[in-house]
């Protein structure tokens, strides 16, 4: 088993270490496809062809793609990241590693929130079917899908920060960091709340059908703990896959978010990098979006083995 285990942990570490070395090619690429210039954008229309020539060379963008391709790989190695573009003296990595946390906290907010409705509502939707508890589920549900983040946040700043007044506004650095949290995790959390809603709904109306619950109710357990230990825990697995698959839309949801609240974070440094065709910047926020959401779906694989004790490693 042990020996099964590592040649299947050695087996995903390579695969995410190819993964990573595709999406550093596919990044560069198509960072470079996007429209404008950086020596443009960092100088304005009215610098002359000698200093953006200059600037050009500065950063290096006249040598050929592939000794560009090179100089990243090189930069990747050597831990720095490269230097971004409008910061020559600060490396990408400090920048990322500054912006992270901020990020990772508002995900893992976001995640905690969406559970925490999803739960309650997903279980006892599935256990009462057709009823008006289902309908009533399955009715938030499709409204917290249809919400976008781009929308919603906006409507929750008018509503509890300028009508009700309940919440601090964006940039109010005397209030308490978990009021300043509240508001954007929800934001997030609510449209993967309606989707977690609608799969644990069929999972455990599924598998309230099935023989060993009819057993377990013939042997004299409570309904309370057929439901909530013997059902759920069968319906986590393909709850828990859809959790990981949504931590991109996710850290893409905090692209977004980050912006409308005004908070620091990986999504407000790739939007401003971005916009000023900061290319290492960029390079270096994808890298790391991708290199974190590999590592959660290998911690995902792994954590099937102690949700569901039938499946093995292999």
């Amino acid at each position: 088993m042990r020996v099964a285990s590592l040649r299947y942990l050695i087996l995903r570490l390579v695969r995410a270490s190819a993964t990573l070395m595709a999406v550093v090619a596919l990044v560069f690429v198509l960072v470079r496809l996007v429209p404008g210039d950086p020596v443009r954008a960092m100088l304005g229309d009215q610098a002359s062809p000698e200093d953006r020539a200059q600037l050009r060379r500065n950063l290096h963008l006249d040598r050929p793609l592939p000794q560009q391709l090179g100089s990243f790989v090189a930069d990747l190695r050597a831990g720095s990241w490269g230097y971004s573009f409008r910061r020559p003296q600060t490396t990408v990595r400090s920048l990322v590693d500054e912006a992270l946390p901020h990020t990772l906290e508002l995900a893992a907010a976001s995640l905690l929130l969406s559970w925490l409705f999803a739960l309650p509502l997903g279980v006892l939707a599935g256990v009462y079917r057709e009823r008006s508890l289902d309908r009533l589920s399955s009715a938030a549900s499709l409204i917290g899908a249809a919400l976008p983040a781009i929308w919603l946040g906006p409507l929750l700043l008018w509503l509890f920060c300028l009508n009700v007044r309940a919440l601090p506004l964006p940039g109010d650095d005397e209030a308490s960091p978990w009021l300043r949290l509240l508001l954007p995790s929800l934001t997030v959390a609510l449209g993967l709340a309606a989707l977690l809603v609608r799969h644990l709904r069929a999972e455990v109306g599924k598998i309230m059908q099935t023989l060993f619950i009819h057993a377990a109710r013939a042997r004299g357990l409570p309904r309370s703990r057929v439901v909530w230990v013997h059902a759920l825990r069968n319906a986590l697995l393909p709850i828990v896959t859809v959790s990981a698959a949504q931590l991109g839309a996710l850290l893409s949801g905090a692209l977004v978010t980050e912006k409308i609240f005004e908070r620091p974070g990986l999504g407000t440094l790739l939007l401003e990098a971005f916009f000023a065709r900061d290319f290492p910047v960029i390079q270096g926020c994808v890298l790391m979006t991708s290199g974190f959401y590999v590592l959660v779906n290998l911690l995902l694989d792994l954590s099937y083995v102690w949700i569901d004790p039938r499946i093995r490693l292999q």
